[in-house]
């Protein structure tokens, strides 16, 4: 029962995710990890949300006076790697009421929306069309640099 709990409510995390504005997931890291806006155009990850059964389910930014508040509640710990940019994991997703959970994930993609660069703002800001030619074009040139950054250190490497 508790396995199902867990799947249900991190496809509702999900599903409520990406209802926000300008979110976007990915795969990484063993889970499914959570931006305002596109990686490829300086968009900021907001929440990390785990697969995997027995780890901590989700991580998100709470800022450094929520989080001294969040921490002293049963189930909600520093974010492991993450706690010194005042992020917090939930050991379970018990810890909050869904209204709860929405204010908490809420107020993580405001606080992460407000600290995007003007640029990446700007571009959020086009029309949908516009963005995706933009964000295309971006990951474009990101998949060219690092094939140019494998190939120099390819040889480098040969070199020794």
């Amino acid at each position: 029962m508790i396995g199902y709990l867990a799947r249900m409510n991190a496809e509702w995390v999900r599903e409520f995710l990406l209802g926000l504005p300008h979110v976007v997931e990915t795969a990484q890291w063993g889970g499914i990890v959570f931006w305002v806006g596109d990686k490829g155009i300086g968009g900021k990850m907001f929440v990390m949300l785990n697969t995997d059964a027995g780890e901590l389910p989700i991580s998100y930014p709470a800022g450094q006076e929520r989080m001294a508040e969040l921490v002293e509640l049963e189930g909600i710990i520093p974010a492991p790697y993450m706690a010194r940019i005042f992020w917090v994991a939930a050991e379970r997703w018990d810890v909050f009421r869904m209204s709860e959970w929405q204010n908490e994930l809420t107020a993580a993609h405001a606080m992460t929306f407000a600290k995007l660069p003007p640029k990446t703002k700007a571009v959020l800001a086009m029309p949908k069309g516009e963005q995706r030619k933009i964000v295309a074009e971006r990951r474009k040139l990101l998949a060219e640099r690092k094939t140019k950054t494998s190939a120099f250190t390819d040889k480098t490497d040969k070199s020794k």
